[in-house]
Order: C-alpha cells, then structure tokens, then sequence
C-alpha cells in the first residue's frame, strides 16, 4: 500500500487539485482509516479579523498541515502555518505543523523552545508508518491490511457456503460416510485455495491484468471444465502444453510451487457460485492488499472444520508474533545491521553488509505447530526487510540480489489444509518482498514460477516421541548457523486431551497431568543441546504456577540443562478481532529456552515492558531456580497426622448448594449473593 502511494504521487502535486486527495490517500493507504474524509477537515477555519482556511487539519491529534505545490520552498509555508496554531483555540492545539510540497514533508514541533531549528524532513520516497505514526490517535484505526484481509476471509466464507450447497450437501453426516464427507470438504477447501492465489495472482500483476476475469466471464455454462483446464495448466510448463490450447489458456504463465500439482474434484460452479466468483470477488474487489501473516489466519480459521462453526473470524496478531520473534532473533540482527549501517560507507562497511546478508540466508526456522503458518509467515517478511535495507545500502557496483528464501521456513501441522493455506501464505508473501525488493533493486529475475516448495509437512510433532525430535519419517532439519524453533502450539490442559494427546505427555514426562503444550518444551529441549538451537513458544500460564512449574521446567532443567533466554509473565493474548467484544481472550506466557542463556535476560512484564535480570525462574520471576512446589503424600514433620484429602471447606456437604436450590435462596436471602462461590 505505501510503496503503491509513492508510486502514484512521485510526479504529481498541486496544491489546488491535488492536496484534498493526496492526504486521504496517505491516510487511507499508510495508516489504513477506511474512511479519511470522516478523520481529517479541509479548508478549516480559523479568525484573525479576516477568517483564513487551514489546508488540512486533523481534530483528533490537532495537526495542521500546510500544502504547497510540488518544489515549492516550504520555508513560507511553515509562518503561515504558524499564523493559523496562534488563532486557534488553545485547546485544539496539537504538538506539530507539517508542511508539505509533495516531494517532501516538514514535521515542525511546536514543544521545542526554538520553533526556528530545522524541521525534520521526510522525502515522499522515504515515508513510512513509523516516521509518521504521531499523525493518528492510536487504537482509533483498523489497519488496513487487517480490514482487507478480513473482508476476505468474508468473501471466501461465502464462497464456501455456496459450494458446499451446490456439492448436494456434502457435509451432511446423514447422507455421507466419514471418508466421503472428508474427501468432499478437502477438495472444495483445494479450489479456496487455488482461486485466492489466481485472484491475488491477477490483482498483484504476477497474471496480465484481468486475465482470470476475463477467461472465466464468458463461460458461465462450462465453468467447472474450464476451471479444472485451467488448474491442470498453470502446473505445467510451457513446452509441456497442449499445442492447441485454447488461445486465452496460453496466456497463463506456469506457476509450479506445487499448487497446482495433482488434480482435485470440485462441485459444479451453480449461479450463485459463479456470481460471488465473478462479482464479488475477482470484479469488486482487490486482493493484492491482503496481508498473508494475517490472511492465512483468518484463511484457515474461516474454512477449518474445528473452527468454522465458532462466531466470527480469528487471528494472532502481528504485533502478539513480535512479542516471540523480535527478542528470539529479530532484536539480535536488527542491531546487528545497524551498527554495520553507522560506519561510514566504504569497501569494509559493504563485505561486513553482505557478510550479514550471508548469514541470514543461513538461519533456518521451524515452527512445529505451524497452523497457516503465521509465524513463519512474519519472520520471513522480517527477514526479507532487513535484507531489502541491506541491497539499499549497497552500491550498484555490487552484486545486489535476494538470498533469503521461503525454503528456509520449515513447519508441522497435523490439519492438511492448514499445510496447504501456510504454504499459499508464504508464496504470497515471497511475490510481495519480491516486489519491494523490485523497488530497491533493478532485476530481470521474473516472480513466476514459484519457487518450489514443500517444507511444511503434514502431521503431529508429537507422533515421533519419545523419539530423539521431530522426525516425520526420516525428515530432519539440517541448519549452517542458528535455529530458531517458535510458536504457539495447542494448550489443552488434562482434561480436555484426547487419548493420543495424553499418551504424548506420558512419553515426554511421565504418568504427570501437565498441560499437551508442554510436549514442544520437552522436544524443543532436546534440539537445544548443541548451542547453535533456540527455542520460544507462547502457552498457558498454568504451566508456570503450582506443581506444573516443577513437573515440567524443574525435570527439564535437571534432565537437559535448560535455561529460561527471556519471559513474558502473563498476559492476555489476543486472537483479534475487527469487534473487540468477540475477541478471544486467554492469559498466556511466552518462555524462551536454551542451553545457552545470555548473560542478562529480558523479563517482560504483562504490560510488555522489560528489565534486565541474571536469571528467571521456574515462576517467571527474577531469582534463582528455587525449589518449586511440588505434591508430597507424607507430612514435612514425622509426628504429624498424614493427610488424606486437601483444603475442601464442604462441611459434610453443608456448605454446597445445589444449582437448582440457588435461585429460590438468594431470593429469601439476597445478602448472602457475595458469599456463594
């Protein structure tokens, strides 16, 4: 979206057609406001004697912005701006004046004892959320990437409403065995997931413009043949076609990746199938925003069995993933980076930045729970980022090409088309960097075919224990530099695990009721032992309270040497949602471990703020690794009377009251509300 309003603005820029429109679409595109024209006023008044109009003013933060026509000089502009903060009331003040000639924006701050200091200025090309993040109120906005990406999810859900009907009712458990019920619902999720990559595909310039549209259109009455032609070719490479194909088929490049590798059964395309295809989808509305981190997600959720019939759409936030990976790696390598980037250019400073890029192109990650593969979605893109800032910092003499690769991401997931959405997730973010990358970076190096791809491997992590790691029939991760193993596998406390699951906490700690997400600590742990391995996941904070803290964290510490690199104490992870009050809400931990700790170690408050510490505790407190609790069957003291049933204040069954009792109770005693529990 920024890279798009660059673009669109470089030469462009008067200041009487043209500054309505230039700052709703920086506000809409950067910052992601569905609706700019309700967030900012034009042509606002202000009096001085004379009434006099501010070119654009933002009530919520009480900017003023002051608008020139391109290569106008700014410095006028700015006393005229001023003029307009001195008339206005005290209270509609905001703390900066910007001024703006379309090539360039000024950010005065009005705080500063001297107003007459240089303003800090942002080149069009330049501009950014970040660099610009004082000019919304934060939590008034629903990013963009999220409103698009939800939107569809929307459109995708209703397709899949409509398929399923028109597929004689395949779900319906009265008329079809399990495995025909299975079959059926995993080919219609195969064609979700072949439409939106043709639909992003078209959109995002990967197919000529409108190329999908405009085979389709016309073939209303044929539409499942000429579907299921077109899916066969974009498998296949040029010369493997059909030479008398159809003249608009062989306008399609080939794909690979495997996307379209095996042919899949699905319903007839009916009307109304058809009409959301055509209209709602590929002629209404614009899938190359869609953010993959957060798309898979919604993606997965809207058409997963387990989650379909839950209310409303699901998704970890970008900024809940940052909270694991920015201290894992993320943090390490941006410093990294910079302090290469301080050094004055010279021969030295551009061997130590492809050096650096070197090494990420080695670091591998796995995600053992992957879902649809956020995770790893958002690393790479991480990582591609730094390396984009590394290709724009090196002369042109150099060789400047992307080394970070998707193949570098590997995961494990036990439901298929979640594999099959992660992997469309990290193809679509790999076309996206490609195109930044584009922006830096002059090449001939075409976005199609995908790069082969299939490091994501369908099954549990925990069918392999108590076996050395995560095999998966012999698949083993072979990593140069460091490993980074991360997530945020299932919870599912005793309880609720099935007989598989609690067989999988039996193999990793015994006949012990922990929660199944401590399976990945134990199996991480293992993979940790040689040094150049560390792992982080997010789980529930019952593992870190009473008896759990020593079962698992006590018996890995002595078992494997494992030590806690950073921690989050508990907070409420968020699974967001565009209306916060369907969001759900659940109080987790993240905890780092290795075998090599840092020397001092972030421990992260529920607030996200951190203090250095020289250790973290099974508890997730500053300190030593105490004792932790654990259950005895014999009294501390020999004389003492052993005890055969914990704290239970029930008086004999006196103290209970029975649901059926409570109403008419309270009704005869309405004091005692506070003392029922």
């Amino acid at each position: 979206m920024i890279n798009r309003f660059i673009e669109r603005w470089k030469d462009k820029g008067d200041e009487k057609s043209d500054t309505q429109k230039f700052w709703l679409e920086l506000i809409h595109d950067v910052f992601g406001i569905i609706n700019p024209g309700d967030y900012v006023d034009f042509e606002k008044r202000v009096k001085d004697g004379h009434t006099k109009f501010i070119d654009a003013y933002i009530p919520s933060t009480g900017i003023i912005i002051e608008q020139k026509s391109k290569g106008k000089n700014l410095d006028e502009a700015f006393i005229q701006a001023k003029n307009y903060y001195d008339w206005l009331p005290i209270s509609q003040r905001g703390k900066y004046i910007l001024t703006c000639n379309f090539d360039e924006i000024h950010i005065h701050d009005m705080d500063r004892d001297d107003l007459n200091a240089s303003p800090e200025i942002i080149p069009l090309s330049e501009l950014s959320r970040e660099k610009l993040a004082f000019l919304v109120t934060p939590g008034e906005t629903l990013p963009i990437e999220i409103a698009v990406s939800v939107k569809a999810g929307e459109l995708i859900k209703k397709l899949y409403e409509a398929l399923l009907k028109s597929f004689n009712g395949i779900a319906d458990e009265n008329h079809y065995s399990k495995e025909q019920r299975e079959k059926g619902i995993e080919n219609i999720n195969i064609f979700c997931v072949r439409l939106v990559f043709i639909l992003y595909a078209e959109d995002a310039g990967l197919f000529k413009k409108s190329l999908f549209h405009d085979y389709l259109k016309p073939r209303e009455i044929t539409a499942r043949d000429s579907l299921r032609q077109l899916f066969k070719i974009l498998g296949q490479e040029i010369d493997e076609r059909d030479p008398f194909l159809d003249d608009m088929l062989k306008k399609f490049p080939y794909v690979n990746g495997g996307l379209f590798a095996k042919e899949s059964e699905f319903p007839a395309i009916d009307k109304e199938s058809f009409r959301i295809i055509i209209q709602d989808m590929a002629e209404s509305f614009n899938w190359s925003g869609i953010s993959p981190t957060i798309f898979g997600a919604i993606f997965e959720s809207t058409l997963n069995k387990e989650t379909r019939k839950q209310e409303g759409i699901h998704y970890t936030s970008i900024e809940n993933i940052h909270k694991v990976i920015d201290p894992l790696f993320l943090d390490e390598l941006t410093d990294t980076l910079n302090a290469i980037l301080s050094e004055p250019e010279s021969h030295e400073r551009n061997q130590k930045l492809l050096a650096f890029q070197e090494r990420l192109s080695k670091l591998i990650f796995l995600d053992p729970a992957c879902g649809s593969g956020n995770f790893l979605t958002e690393s790479f893109i991480s990582l591609r980022r730094l390396e984009n800032r590394i290709l724009a910092a090196l002369p042109e003499n150099e060789t400047r090409t992307d080394k970070v690769k998707i193949t570098q991401f590997h995961g494990i997931e036990s439901h298929d088309f979640a594999v099959k959405v992660a992997m469309t997730a990290l193809w679509i973010s790999s076309h996206q960097m490609w195109k930044e990358t584009q922006s830096i970076v002059r090449t001939d190096k075409p976005p199609l075919p995908l790069e082969d791809y299939h490091h994501i491997k369908h099954g549990s992590a925990m069918d392999e224990l108590p076996d050395k790691g995560w095999k998966l029939g012999g698949w083993k991760i072979e990593h140069e530099d460091m490993l980074y193993i991360m997530g945020n596998p299932p919870f599912l406390g005793r309880a609720k695990q099935n007989a598989g699951q609690k067989q999988a906490v039996e193999n990793a700690f015994g006949n012990k009721e922990v929660d199944y997400v401590s399976c990945w600590f134990k199996v991480a742990s293992e993979y940790v032992q040689d040094k150049k391995t560390k792992a982080a996941f997010v789980a529930t904070n019952s593992i870190v309270q009473g008896e759990q803290a020593a079962m698992i964290f006590k018996f890995l510490s002595q078992r494997w040497g494992i030590k806690i690199d950073f921690a989050y104490q508990p907070f409420v992870w968020k699974n967001e949602l565009p209306d916060p009050k369907k969001m759900a809400h659940v109080h987790v931990v993240i905890i780092a471990i290795s075998t090599d700790p840092p020397e001092k170690r972030r421990l992260y408050d529920s607030e996200g703020k951190y203090k250095l510490t020289d250790n973290i505790n099974f508890y997730l407190a500053e300190g030593p690794d105490e004792d932790a609790a654990e259950s005895a069957d014999k009294p501390i003291y020999p004389d003492a009377l052993a005890m055969t049933t914990g704290n239970m204040p029930a008086d004999g069954g006196n103290l209970i009251i029975e649901a059926k009792d409570y109403a008419e109770f309270i009704k005869r005693e309405p004091k005692a509300v506070k003392y029922i529990k």
